[in-house]
């Protein structure tokens, strides 16, 4: 058992680390949005960052709660979804690679979390990032218990441009051990047309991800990121399409 630490310190982390919704759900897919929230604690004076860049990219994936929860509400599935900013902590890193707490995200240098001791980054692991993987591991454990199917999907977003460069894929399906599903979301959303191919614009790996690694792959369940670019959900119509092109593909 981990031992106790008292998250309210500092009047930090004083919400939950994570929302659950619909956790009472039959249907067997898990929704998981590790980066669907910017929000740092005020205390924390946005980690340093500006205005703008606390309100970019590197601080939560655009739109990716908006699909998320209307996934689950087509879907009538589960959502675990963070409540605090990747910038705190990454949700989908294991604690030992190096942007598990990011000092630099692309461009932008994160004085907040720069020459960080050792005290606070495992007050950050206790209080943010156990507590959301303790939670999804629970809802599998559940799960499988009732021997019940379980197939576990990241909702994310990603950026039009990186460093400088456009992206014309409109969407990604990263996996590790569940090709077959993944090929089915890909072709399914080909079907419409769209830009989509698996392990692009990222690709899954043990040694950067959690996610699917962990709870996917390492239990022998299905198990999918899907990568949407986030100019294709800046609106709630706009969110609406792409939960009607994945929901029936999950």
């Amino acid at each position: 058992m981990r031992e106790s630490i008292e998250c309210t310190e500092w009047g930090l982390y004083t919400k939950p680390a994570f929302r659950l919704l619909r956790e009472d759900s039959e249907h067997p897919v898990l929704l998981v949005c590790e980066h669907a929230s910017r929000f740092i604690p005020d205390a924390l004076n946005e980690l340093g960052l500006d205005e703008t860049a606390a309100q970019e990219h590197i601080a939560w994936d655009i739109g990716a709660l908006a699909l998320a929860e209307r996934l689950s509400e087509t879907l009538g599935a589960t959502l675990l979804s963070a409540n605090y900013s990747r910038l705190l902590i990454d949700l989908n890193r294991p604690l030992h690679v190096a942007d598990s707490i990011p000092a630099q995200s692309e461009i932008y240098q994160v004085p907040g979390n720069q020459s960080l001791d050792d005290a606070t980054r495992e007050y950050r692991q206790q209080c943010l990032f156990h507590p959301f993987h303790d939670q999804l591991r629970a809802l599998i454990d559940q799960r499988l218990g009732e021997n019940r199917t379980v197939r576990v999907v990241g909702i994310h977003s990603f950026t039009p441009v990186f460093y400088g460069q456009p992206r014309a894929l409109e969407a990604g399906v990263l996996y590790g051990e569940a090709r077959d599903y993944a090929q089915r979301i890909v072709d399914g959303l080909g079907r419409h047309s769209l830009r989509a191919a698996g392990n692009q614009p990222y690709k899954v790996s043990p040694l950067s991800d959690m996610t699917v690694p962990v709870h996917g792959d390492g239990r022998g369940l299905d198990s999918v990121l899907i990568e949407v670019r986030n100019d294709q959900l800046r609106s709630p119509e706009s969110v609406q399409t792409w939960s009607a092109y994945l929901a029936p593909l999950l």
